[in-house]
């Protein structure tokens, strides 16, 4: 952070302290945050880019958060806290940016802490019925068998609101009234692409209010992380959004790199910008596939599986794995590049560039698929921001969200490629957006394939781990958007705390306000664009 920025933060809220541990932070009293955010956000800081829950044991529990001003692209770190273990209650910013209500309604399920002036304080993953906060260090398991009756589905929430006297009143408010026709779609429908649920209010055929329920895959990878060592920790990245395995294990080996100052070869940041990008057409490939498949177009559908077998078949030969790649290491990657890796992913490029014409004409320009995805599931510039719709979301709104131009990382500043653009915000353009980039994705790896430089693939690393005391923050620009690892480390061989920013928890948020006004079945077509990974939501 800037001297400048420092210099404002201080001068508006003297209260605030800076810490200067790993990336440096603001921790500022829990009564005063609010003021703070609101400054912060009328000043241009208008992307939450990341939201982490926290228990800090003696200290309490608090809420870490990452904000970038999207027009200047300053990022600041703010935390606070309550030292109250037994009632934890914190300001919420769900008012500042939309981002935050998924995310504190995930700090609310994992550590118990409330959030006043939020409309909707339900757990967002676990059972209404679970007893405990999972993430809290003092959590027993042991409270919680297993359950296998099915949980009832609620009509109403509770929000929490801060008297003048000091005093907090719970309200009720309602999510679905009692004359609302209402229809489940998921968890089991093959159109939400993955154990997603939704709770859908008609009148008729048109969509009113969208309630979505997570959690149905989840897998508590993040308390996990906090009982293995730092490299046993790579291989729960490759299941999280498995579409982005190697971008996912990418950011987590760059953020344990950048807490242990580590520069890794350029050979490696070579190598692992063409697996991400080859990453980035395979997941593309599989986005127009199934989005072809929802709306009919079954043969589409199987020139897309056709293709994207190529490009798996280059992966594998290098790392071993089609769909699971564990192939990024802290310090390298775990093998050279195969011998023909150079010819293939060439070949594969003079291959793909026709059958992208073939598939424009094919589902492009069709006019029943023209007329399904134009106009459908409008996301406005301002509200993709909010959200944090990043990825090809927010650039079908015209908003340059692109990691690789913000924070430019690995071999990207070596490169010259267009970030993918459109301004409708409809289905069609986030659908446009991710066609446009397979072509982009092709020119940064033939910038890249024949210039590979000599030297060696790992570092020659401890086989101990310690990361020093601090906070630290990395993030790539992951098929969907940013993806972001949070680490806070005390100095031991175990993270404190590692927090991965989905990319796909954004894109569920933003669904009610999308979809609110257009038919049922367009839902299918909306949420086919934006192109969410359950497991890397749920996490």
């Amino acid at each position: 952070m800037n001297s400048n920025l420092k210099d404002k933060i201080t001068a508006w809220e003297p209260a605030a302290v800076w810490t200067e541990n790993g990336d440096g932070m603001f921790t500022v009293p829990s009564e005063r945050f609010h003021d703070l955010a609101k400054r912060l956000h009328r000043e241009g800081f208008d992307f939450l880019r990341s939201l982490t829950g926290m228990d800090w044991g003696e200290e309490g529990f608090g809420v870490v958060y990452h904000l970038e001003a999207t027009a200047t692209g300053e990022n600041v770190v703010l935390r606070t806290l309550t030292a109250d273990r037994e009632n934890p209650v914190l300001p919420s910013v769900c008012d500042l940016w939309k981002a935050a209500e998924l995310n504190e309604r995930e700090a609310y399920d994992y550590f118990g802490i409330r959030f006043l002036n939020h409309p909707d304080m339900r757990r967002l993953y676990l059972r209404d019925d679970w007893v405990g906060y999972p993430l809290r260090k003092d959590y027993d398991p042991s409270l919680n068998p297993l359950r296998m009756s099915n949980e009832v589905s609620k009509d109403s929430t509770a929000s929490y609101e801060l008297m003048p006297d000091g005093s907090i009143i719970r309200q009720r408010n309602v999510l679905f009234d009692e004359g609302e026709y209402v229809i489940n779609i998921g968890p089991q429908h093959p159109a939400t692409h993955g154990v997603l649920r939704f709770r859908v209010s008609l009148e008729g055929e048109i969509i009113r209010k969208l309630d979505a329920h997570c959690g149905y895959i989840h897998r508590g990878i993040e308390k996990m992380c906090e009982e293995l060592t730092y490299p046993q920790t790579l291989a729960l990245t490759d299941r999280l959004d498995y579409l982005g395995a190697s971008q996912n294990r990418h950011a987590l080996c760059m953020c344990i790199e950048k807490g242990l100052g580590v520069e890794v070869p350029e050979r490696v940041q070579y190598i692992r910008t063409i697996m991400d990008e080859l990453q980035r057409i395979d997941s593309h490939l599989l986005f127009f596939s199934c989005l072809c498949m929802d709306m009919g177009a079954l043969t589409a559908f199987f020139y897309g599986f056709r293709d994207r077998e190529k490009v798996l078949d280059i992966l594998e030969q290098t790392t071993g794995g089609r769909l699971i790649q564990t192939y990024n290491t802290i310090g390298g990657v775990q093998a050279d590049i195969h011998p023909e890796f150079v010819r293939k992913t060439k070949e594969f490029i003079a291959y793909m560039r026709p059958k992208l014409r073939e598939y424009h004409e094919v589902f492009t320009g069709n006019v029943i698929a023209q007329e399904r995805l134009k106009g459908t599931g409008v996301l406005t510039r301002r509200d993709a921001i909010s959200f944090g719709a990043t990825g090809g979301t927010g650039r079908a709104s015209g908003w340059a969200c692109d990691v690789r131009k913000r924070h430019p990382y690995a071999a990207y500043d070596k490169v010259q490629f267009n970030e993918v653009l459109f301004t409708e915000g409809d289905c069609f353009a986030r659908y446009m957006v991710r066609m446009r980039e397979i072509e982009e994705s092709m020119n940064i790896i033939e910038q890249l394939i024949d210039n590979i430089p000599e030297g060696d693939y790992q570092l020659k690393m401890k086989p101990v781990i310690r990361i020093p005391e601090g906070s630290y923050y990395a993030a790539v620009e992951g098929s969907r958007g940013e993806f972001g690892v949070f680490i806070e480390s005390r100095g031991d061989k175990y993270p404190y705390r590692m927090k991965f920013r989905s990319t796909g928890l954004p894109l569920v948020a933003c669904l009610d306000t999308i979809s609110r006004g257009a038919k049922i079945a367009d839902l299918i077509a909306i949420g086919g664009t934006l192109d969410y990974v359950v497991p890397d939501i749920d996490r």
